[in-house]
């Protein structure tokens, strides 16, 4: 099979719907700017599983680098209000670029083929890489595969178990709970690759994508980063640090 890639996102800040890209850098830790504001509560990091009203939120990366939420800066007081108006008076906004940003590894890897099966919108899975020309539920046999795409190597490591957030529609921010349990009887309640990136470069949507395994010849690194190993990054590497939004 010739195998493409078919879309690329980013998520700037954490919960909020998605930011399509015609061209991405992946690094070791993902995506640049990806999921690097999270939203809080004195609880802790809130999301969309329980305060589904932040996926109507859309976000952007500004040319400064720093996320925006509907045109607006991060931790300006119209983003805040916002964030308060879908998750709660007591919410606020904060950034982090530490390695713990991410639920599991930094990218989510879909392919074109489940996704039809899935039969639904692809928004409610949140991938970073769409791979298309895959035959139906072919991405069940790739874990420990490696993808070449241009000079990158991405590492997929598991089948993702699905939460909640994929009963939300993206548009209308209905939910039905019937999508969640359609994903457990259909495909054992995973759907989509937990991936990492064992060599960086860029890549652009339709780029060429060969699958193979650690021991083909188009073999790369063999190691990349494990969230059980790796230490979190220094913050502030990018000039968002570890700041967060005003709360009041």
């Amino acid at each position: 099979m010739t195998l493409r890639l078919a879309g690329l996102w980013r998520y700037p800040v954490k919960s909020l719907a998605g930011e399509p890209l015609p061209v991405a850098t992946l690094t070791l830790e993902g995506i640049p700017g990806d999921r690097v504001v999270h939203v809080r509560g004195p609880e802790g990091v809130r999301t969309s599983r329980r305060h589904h009203r932040l996926l109507g939120i859309r976000r952007t990366l500004g040319p400064d680098a720093h996320p925006r939420i509907n045109g607006h800066p991060w931790d300006s007081p119209e983003a805040l209000a916002l964030i308060k108006n879908a998750a709660g008076d007591d919410a606020w906004l904060e950034a982090d670029e530490g390695l713990e940003r991410f639920d599991i590894l930094p990218l989510l890897v879909a392919t074109d083929g489940a996704v039809a099966v899935f039969g639904r919108d692809i928004r409610r899975l949140r991938p970073n890489l769409l791979i298309g020309g895959v035959e139906g539920m072919a991405e069940t046999l790739w874990e420990g595969a490696q993808l070449h795409i241009a000079d990158t190597l991405v590492r997929l490591v598991s089948l993702r178990g699905r939460c909640t957030m994929t009963t939300v529609d993206p548009d209308t921010l209905e939910r039905d709970p019937e999508v969640l349990r359609d994903i457990g009887r259909r495909f054992g309640g995973r759907l989509a690759l937990d991936a990492d990136v064992l060599r960086g470069g860029t890549v652009r949507m339709g780029d060429d994508v060969v699958l193979g395994r650690p021991d083909d010849p188009l073999g790369g690194a063999t190691s990349g980063w494990s969230r059980r190993s790796a230490a979190p990054r220094k913050s502030g590497t990018s000039g968002i640090g570890n700041s967060r939004s005003p709360r009041a």
